[in-house]
């Protein structure tokens, strides 16, 4: 008969498991609901867990409760953490309004060429005079001249002040809610915003007609946070002292920046190409493997500097002091690196398998990795719809799995050392593989080459040097140069034909049958049972999202903010209108939004049309064109705009047309004449008219009333199913007579939320209400997904994938 320790040890997997999927169900809402139901949940929970204790109880009976007790808990005090914070959210009435704050600078801020972005603790607010409430933590951004945040800003702006973490200061914000893109595949800044604690974001309002913003004092609060920014700033002070040239300095800076304080933003845009390419850029953040690293040589080092007192080791034995010791000093360097959600996920693995080492109990590696992965989940719910969370859970998972005697290598040569790391390497690579692509849509085939030699090169050389320049900074230049060779090497490997292996991302059952074909591949199993998984890796390596037929189009207007971008895709061909905003130097809606969901899509272009030459636009057009070598642009563009050096532009003229899949496309504006450099670049959108003979739909680009006019003059072909609004719904366009004679059923608006211009005007959609026009936007709909085949219906993004951390829009 099994004793009770051993039904307790039985029960614990169970129990542990039972916890994960509790949190994860929780996760799956789309709305919250009363902290009385989650109290209920959590008050079940408990009672499940009575019998348990009951001695005369079946087993199963036991196992049943402790998996249905363990499950509420899990999904009740998840719920009961996110109504309770979502509780303290930004009213709705107080979005956009001017408001005098106090508070705190929390972390150090970023920088860019716009201005500052930085984290805001409030200790009051005022409207009007009046006290107001407010989220307790804000995200800023602190911008100069008129442009700031990727938009358009009320007035001319001072210039931002320097900012210190843990400075008091009072200023006037303007606020909204936390409000990001949502596209099929793409990032969720509302959950990252979730994640990071902070309800607002807003900019700080420093127009010559408002009160300046007043640094009150330095306080003590926040130190760790003053030191990384002291570090930071020194290391870019030191670096870009040292001479050469000025980019690359900034750009090596970044990178040692990154490794030592943990700012990743500080990274190069071109870096983190090269890194993402070749499969190293876990390693250019604090990651796991860096805390993990710096713990062991911490519990080394501690353990044999203690062994040197048999007093000591009569007091505490030297293993466990190292154990401790590793354990706090990781923790340190985790809080020092920004306590990012990578590095808090490691504290928490280590500090579960420390306590139990130290408590001395041996426990199967399952029970040790669902433990862990339990106390991530208790500490942080969230991190589960993180990628870090899976690639690191399943990486350690699949090398307990296949450990083959690690305990041996403490005493192995250096030659069998090497090879077993090797062989570690290529075990992660391949169970990865899967994964990856289900995630990214993307996997470095030069990932094994590059890890080989950057892993030991970042981890032994690059971070110990930068991390010790925080004691002797020249020691930081010495980094430097390393990440430089490092860099040559790694670019050389980015620039092989076929460095990387983009794929359409697969859904969930096919990835999570890739991942179990990678993990039986590697197991130590016979081959005959191994190959068995290379069937189950089919469905994510050659998954093909749907097309339509022939004869047959489809739209979907991506969320990109303030712009246009709209695919529309036939049978075997794909077209791009427009490529949406530039938002700031490092950043446009190519390179966050459209690439990324391009190759999800796995979409190869045909042709990119550019309606005319604004940069909400054209903003993300060189990354588009980048990504995508064989498509042909199609534009109003000048001769000399800078595009034109990338990929030499036809010009777009009324007449134009062509027939792909049984889908006629036709440019109806601008004519020939039209093209007088004086006039107004709205003039000279290109008008593109798309049908199959049943349906059709009219991509409009920002013509305005007079060219509305025009079109309506020469006997254009208006009719349209599918309007995409003229202009983003401005005051100056949609005309009554135009949308008589287009006579749409449904509307695209593409605008950001908010947005200073007011688009769409209040005017503009009650004219397109009078005539029985559904208006869909992207604010409220996210990406929104059209097809000829169902021409009266609509998918929207943010209802497909709604999550109760996503913004509803009042």
């Amino acid at each position: 008969m099994p004793t009770t320790r051993q039904h307790k040890a039985t029960l614990m997997a169970p129990a542990l498991l039972a916890w994960v999927a509790g949190v994860a169900l929780q996760l799956q809402q789309p709305e919250l609901w009363s902290t009385t139901v989650y109290g209920l949940f959590l008050a079940a929970a408990l009672v499940l867990i009575v019998p348990t204790a009951i001695k005369n109880i079946s087993f199963w009976l036991r196992v049943l409760s402790i998996t249905l007790a363990f499950a509420l808990l899990g999904f009740a005090s998840t719920g009961l953490r996110a109504t309770v914070f979502n509780s303290q959210g930004l009213t709705p009435a107080l979005e956009g309004k001017d408001i005098s704050v106090t508070g705190l600078v929390t972390a150090m801020p970023q920088y860019s060429e716009a201005g500052t972005r930085f984290r805001f603790e409030i200790e009051s607010a005022q409207l009007d005079g009046q006290p107001v409430r407010l989220p307790p933590r804000l995200h800023l951004g602190w911008y100069g001249g008129v442009w700031g945040g990727g938009e358009l800003l009320a007035d001319l702006q001072r210039a931002p002040q320097p900012l210190q973490a843990g400075e008091r200061w009072q200023m006037t914000v303007r606020l909204k809610a936390p409000h990001g893109g949502s596209n099929p595949h793409g990032f969720d800044f509302e959950l990252w915003l979730w994640e990071q604690g902070l309800q607002a974001t807003g900019y700080v309002r420093a127009g010559p007609r408002d009160t300046a913003p007043q640094r009150l004092a330095p306080t003590w609060w926040h130190p760790v946070e003053r030191l990384r920014q002291q570090v930071r700033d020194a290391i870019f002070e030191r670096l870009l002292a040292s001479g050469g040239d000025e980019r690359d300095r900034v750009r090596l800076a970044g990178v040692v920046a990154a490794l030592v304080v943990g700012d990743q933003q500080a990274i190069d845009r071109s870096d983190w190409d090269v890194f993402r390419a070749t499969g190293v850029a876990h390693l250019m953040s604090i990651s796991g493997l860096h805390v993990t690293l710096f713990a062991w040589l911490a519990a080394m080092a501690i353990g044999w500097l203690w062994r040197r007192s048999p007093r000591l080791c009569l007091a505490l034995p030297a293993p466990s002091t190292g154990l401790l010791g590793g354990l706090l000093l990781a923790t340190a360097y985790a809080l020092f690196s920004g306590w990012g959600v990578p590095a808090q996920r490691t504290v928490w693995m280590l500090a579960t398998v420390t306590l139990l080492r130290l408590s001395a109990r041996r426990w199967p590696w399952p029970q040790v990795w669902l433990l862990a992965c339990a106390v991530v989940t208790a500490f942080d719910p969230w991190a589960l719809l993180q990628a870090g969370f899976w690639l690191s859970f399943v990486a350690v998972g699949v090398l307990f799995a296949t450990d083959s005697g690690a305990r041996q290598l403490a005493r192995a040569s250096l030659r069998h050392r090497a090879q077993a790391m090797l062989r570690e390497q290529w075990i992660i690579t391949l169970t990865l593989t899967p994964l990856t692509l289900l995630l990214f849509g993307q996997v470095s085939l030069v990932s094994l080459v590059a890890n080989a030699l950057a892993i030991p090169w970042v981890t032994l050389v690059v971070t110990p040097l930068a991390l010790l320049g925080v004691l002797l900074p020249p020691l930081w230049e010495a980094a430097a140069v390393a990440v430089q060779w490092l860099t040559g090497y790694l670019g050389l490997l980015a620039s092989l034909p076929l460095a990387t292996l983009s794929v359409a991302q697969a859904p969930l059952w096919a990835g999570v049958a890739g991942l179990f074909g990678g993990v039986l591949l590697v197991m130590r199993l016979p081959w005959s049972l191994r190959l068995l998984g290379l069937p189950l890796l089919l469905p994510v390596l050659l998954w093909q999202v749907p097309r339509p037929l022939p004869g047959q189009f489809e739209l979907l207007a991506a969320d990109i903010g303030q712009g246009n971008a709209v695919l529309v895709q036939t049978a075997t061909h794909a077209l791009l209108f427009d490529a949406g905003p530039r938002y700031s130097r490092e950043s446009d809606a190519g390179h966050r939004v459209l690439v990324p969901l391009l190759r999800a899509l796995d979409v190869r272009l045909d042709r990119l049309v550019l309606s005319h030459r604004d940069s909400d636009h054209t903003g993300g057009a060189a990354a588009v064109l980048a990504m995508q070598p064989a498509a042909t642009l199609l534009s109003s563009i000048e001769d000399d705009h800078e595009l034109q050096a990338l990929r030499r532009a036809s010009r777009c003229e009324a007449g134009q047309d062509w027939d792909w899949d049984g889908v006629h496309f036709e440019v109806l504006h601008p004519t020939a004449e039209d093209y007088d450099w004086s006039r107004r670049s709205n003039a000279l959108s290109c008008v593109l008219r798309i049908s199959n003979g049943t349906q059709t739909a009219l991509l409009t680009g920002d013509i305005e009333q007079a060219q509305e006019a025009q079109l309506l003059a020469r006997g254009a072909p208006l009719q349209a199913t599918v309007l995409l609004m003229p202009h983003h719904g401005s005051k100056t366009s949609s005309s009554l007579a135009f949308l008589d004679a287009v006579a749409p059923s449904l509307a695209l608006v593409q605008a950001g939320y908010r947005n200073r211009f007011g688009h769409p005007a209040p005017p503009v959609l009650a004219r397109y209400a009078e005539r029985g026009v559904r208006v869909v936007d992207t604010p409220h709909c996210g990406a929104a997904h059209w097809q000829s085949t169902q021409p009266q219906q609509v998918t929207c993004q943010r209802e497909v994938a709604r999550r109760y951390w996503q913004h509803r829009i009042p």
